[in-house]
Formats: structure tokens, sequence, C-alpha cells
């Protein structure tokens, strides 16, 4: 989360990193606050060490945005735990690729992927889609297909779980 904190006449641009948790029924708690100048590895590996110091050793599953530094360190402290890439952003990085008067219908596509009922299911789609904009928008095709083993690990996880486990959208919601 990004906020700008006042010091009498000055202002500073200060990152929180944040770890939130997600239980079975949809309910939330903050597990960690991190106060950092910049979003990087150091500051990640710090929030996720101080989670382990505290006595998470087993966490079912970690959703996180693209952030080099993030996934980084999530494979060093948490190496065994899944990955759910977040499909908001996903979707964001994939539609800067697309020219806008073709947002929407391609946003459609995106969501119909995720909104499948089976992974199965979705994966089809997702092929359907890049074989479809291969050709016309490669460079959405290439965007959708980094990190692409992370973006369906949703359906690993009970179907009532999905849409609070899909995006991140519930910290920067905070």
């Amino acid at each position: 989360m990004h906020f700008s904190i006042r010091h009498g006449e000055k202002a500073d641009a200060t990152i929180i990193l944040t770890a939130l948790a997600v239980d079975l029924e949809g309910n939330k708690e903050v597990l960690a606050l991190r106060a950092c100048a910049e979003e990087s590895k150091e500051g990640w590996a710090s929030l996720l060490q101080d989670l382990r110091t505290r006595g998470a050793t087993h966490i079912d599953l970690i959703v996180t945005d693209g952030h080099d530094g993030l996934v980084a360190s999530v494979k060093e402290l948490f190496a065994a735990t899944p990955r759910q890439r977040c499909l908001v952003h996903k979707q964001r990085n994939v539609l800067a690729a697309i020219p806008r008067r073709e947002r929407g219908d391609v946003q459609a596509e995106l969501i119909g992927i995720w909104a499948q009922p089976t992974q199965p299911e979705a994966l089809t789609q997702l092929a359907a889609f890049k074989a479809k904009y291969a050709q016309r928008y490669p460079e959405a095709v290439r965007s959708l297909a980094e990190d692409e083993e992370h973006v369906l690990t949703f359906y690993a996880f009970p179907q009532l779980m999905h849409r609070h486990i899909q995006t991140t959208n519930a910290i920067e919601s905070l």
C-alpha cells in the first residue's frame, strides 16, 4: 500500500508492505505490516521472516502481484507454499498491450478464463485466448504467459474461497 505521510510542511511517500490472511469462511486478518521507503526484496524478506519468527511455518497459499522482490522472497522463505498470481494485476498487465478500443472485449475474455468452473476448462479457455491473440497482440500473450503457472492455482482450493484468493485487492482495499 502506498501512503503519503505528512511531517509538518513536508510529505514523504511511504510504502506499507502487508500480509493478510483469509480463512475458509472468507474472514480476513492482517498478519503483518512493515513500513518501507521502497518496495524491495529486502523489505519483503524482512516481513516474511517476521511471520516465520512468530510461528508461521505452514501457509496454504500466498497471493502476490508480480513484484520481483516479493516473488524472490516467497521462493526463499516459503518455497513449498503454492503461489497465486493476482488476477487483477495480471489482467492490467495484459490489457496494457491492447488498444483501448478493444480492451473491453479482451477483458471480458480474460474474466471468462478465471470464471470457468474447473481448472481444465480454464486451461482450455486460456489456450484459446493465446491462440486467438498470438499474432495480433504478441506482447499481451507474452504478458499472460509470464508467470502462467501461478495464474490458476486458486482452483486447488474450495470454490467458496476463489473470490477471496484470486487477487490482492483485499490488501489494497485496506
